[in-house]
Formats: C-alpha cells, sequence, structure tokens
C-alpha cells in the first residue's frame, strides 16, 4: 500500500506520436516488462520519493523551470547502450542534449527534491532493460538506424502510486 506522506513523481519529455508508440512497441517487442507502464520519453527526472505536501513548491518551481528554458528540437539518431555498466540499450540524443541537461539540472535543484543518482545524467530514450542479452542485441542492431525529429514545446510531471502505469499530473509549457 503506498504510503499518503508520500509520492513517487518523475519528469520527462514525450516522444511523439508517430516514433513514441514505435519506440514503446520495440521494447515490449525486448520484453522489457516496464514498457507496459512507461511510455518512451527522455527523462528530466527519474524516479523519486517526495513529500505528498510538497508537491505545490514542486509544482512551482518546475513552472519557474520551464518558464526559463524556450522550447527547442530533439533529434533523435541511432542506438547507444550503458553496457557493461548497466543492461540497457537506448536511443540517442543527436540534437538537444544541452536543453535537456539544463532543465534536468535546474529540475533537481528544488529544494523539495532529494535523489541520489547512481549515474550521471546522459539524455536518452530506453528501449530494453534488464532483458536477455540477445534482446539487447536485436533492439541495439534494429534501431541503428532510428531517426527523428521533434520540437518539444512542455515536459511532464508524472507520479506513481505503486502500481499500474505513470500518471500525467501536469504539462509545463516552456517559454511560457
Amino acid at each position: 500500500m503506498p504510503d499518503p506522506l508520500s509520492t513517487r513523481i518523475g519528469v520527462a519529455i514525450d516522444i511523439p506520436q508517430p516514433w513514441g508508440e514505435h519506440l514503446t512497441r520495440r521494447r515490449a517487442e525486448a520484453g522489457d516488462p516496464q514498457a507496459a507502464y512507461t511510455p518512451a520519453h527522455v527523462t528530466l527526472l527519474g524516479p523519486t520519493e517526495v513529500a505528498t505536501e510538497a508537491l505545490p513548491s514542486i509544482e512551482r518551481h518546475l513552472e519557474k523551470v520551464a518558464a526559463a528554458q524556450p522550447p527547442f528540437t530533439i533529434h533523435l539518431r541511432g542506438t547507444g547502450t550503458f553496457r557493461p555498466i548497466t543492461e540497457v540499450v537506448f536511443v540517442t540524443l543527436a540534437v538537444g542534449i544541452s536543453e535537456c541537461e539544463l532543465l534536468a539540472e535546474a529540475i533537481a535543484a528544488c529544494d523539495d527534491v532529494h535523489r541520489d543518482a547512481r549515474f550521471p545524467y546522459h539524455p536518452h530514450v530506453t528501449v530494453a532493460q534488464d532483458v536477455p542479452p540477445e534482446a539487447l542485441d536485436a533492439a541495439f542492431e534494429d534501431l541503428a538506424g532510428f531517426s527523428c525529429k521533434f520540437p518539444v514545446p512542455s515536459f511532464t510531471l508524472f507520479s506513481h502510486g505503486g502500481e499500474g502505469p505513470w500518471r500525467r499530473r501536469r504539462d509545463y509549457p516552456l517559454g511560457a
């Protein structure tokens, strides 16, 4: 049963259609169970437990972060991996890396967000994680030629109650 005093949040940039559906489907085909709960996205703040009473303050912080960042473009192209450190294959950002890094840093600077990151921030779109090596290899090869460009007008705050998919809480328009 979820703790009513804390809430699990995440902040991400959705991958628009038709590419988001394609990448989510490919993740499911790799056997990654997270595909059913987490549509394709670029993470800005990974899953983080926060005090439920802090949500209004966090939302005000996200408003300020979004207002300070103008809309930008992401170009996804090709694949990468974090192996052998972690069993992850991802689609890489060819354009939009710096903007994502700036947003992630500003979001994490919120006084009510305390997250110990195991690894440095690296914007990407996960397409296979914690699946057999053959499935990782197949995803890496199958998406090596993948490419798409799309505008990023906003980012989204999500919450998770411990079961089922992440729920969209609120979109934050950039440059508003």
